[in-house]
């Protein structure tokens, strides 16, 4: 039987792209925008459907996968509803419409039944009742079921990032597999990006649009050349320093306005990665903040992905 994977909330395909280089059979995406089409389509062999998840029907879903398949199901659901960041607003009882998505992936899973089901999210997640809740349903459709909060460095990832990772499967007990990177081993952010083409400030690369960074301000480009790698803004002359920092509250937040250093994973990249001021996203030696290229590439995206049309820039 062959191998067919559905991968839901498929954004621009970078889980998608993971399974097909570790050699499984991935027909379909399914995400609700369609922005992400092109980048999707244009890296994989899979088709990317444009759907409201909360719409899809167990039907649809299983029209998707050939017959005589091992369906596999997987899933990152948009996870800022659980991060860090977050957890504020659930203090206050206020919550993000995209909490719901996990209810919905695991109704999907309830009324398919797939062999094997993988899901990936922050490790917050393990905190919350919708995560019990999904496990419980694994548990009374007979699943084996297996759930790790994973290290990434120890997987070859040049991030320090954890992740959630589970693996669930009708067809008998399922396991990940052990780190395949001890610390000394670990990726660096020279290897993943020490070979890139040097930009200045605020430059793109005329070979890959991708590869650009944004200008800094004459302020900030000052407060760069006196941060240090793996440094913070304490490093900088006191009149650099921003008057939130000097206040009692402002001290615990050190990993701002920093540069990466060249012999260690690189920090956690978020969402707004591409801007100095947002973490310690400085390149470890250039005055500039890290490009998108180099981004993509430290979220372990191949080097050639192409993330966008070339005909409509």
């Amino acid at each position: 039987m062959k191998n067919c994977v559905i991968d839901l909330f498929c954004g621009i395909g970078g889980l998608t792209k993971g399974l097909e280089l570790a050699g499984l059979n991935v027909v379909a995406g399914i995400d609700i925008d369609d922005s992400c089409r092109f980048a999707y389509e244009k890296n994989n062999n899979a088709h990317f459907i444009k759907y409201d998840i909360n719409n899809l029907s167990p039907s649809c879903l299983n029209s998707i996968y050939p017959m005589d398949s091992i369906r596999i199901l997987v899933g990152c659901a948009p996870c800022q509803p659980f991060s860090k960041y977050s957890k504020r607003y659930r203090k206050t009882g206020r919550k993000d419409d995209k909490w719901k998505l996990i209810n919905t992936f695991s109704s999907l899973i309830e009324h398919t039944l797939p062999h094997i089901v993988s899901m990936e999210n922050v490790p917050e997640l393990v905190h919350e009742e919708v995560f019990d809740t999904f496990l419980k349903i694994l548990e009374e459709n007979n699943y084996f079921t297996e759930w790790k909060i994973v290290y990434c460095p120890d997987y070859g990832i040049p991030q320090k990032r954890k992740r959630l990772v589970l693996t669930a499967s009708s067809l008998g007990s399922i396991h990940l597999i052990h780190p395949t990177h001890s610390q000394d081993q670990y990726r660096t952010v020279k290897d993943a990006i020490g070979s890139m083409p040097p930009l200045k400030n605020g430059q793109v690369d005329v070979a890959d649009p991708m590869h650009r960074t944004s200008r800094l301000s004459p302020l900030n480009l000052l407060r760069i050349r006196q941060s240090l790698q793996g440094g913070t803004w304490r490093d900088w002359d006191q009149q650099l320093q921003l008057k939130c920092h000097k206040k009692a509250s402002g001290k615990s937040y050190p990993s701002v306005y920093g540069r990466m250093s060249w012999d260690e994973p690189s920090p956690t990249i978020t969402t707004q990665f591409y801007g100095y001021g947002n973490g310690r996203f400085g390149h470890p030696q250039q005055d500039r903040a890290i490009s998108l290229r180099e981004g993509a590439i430290l979220q372990s995206f191949p080097p050639d992905y192409v993330f966008i049309d070339s005909e409509q820039l």
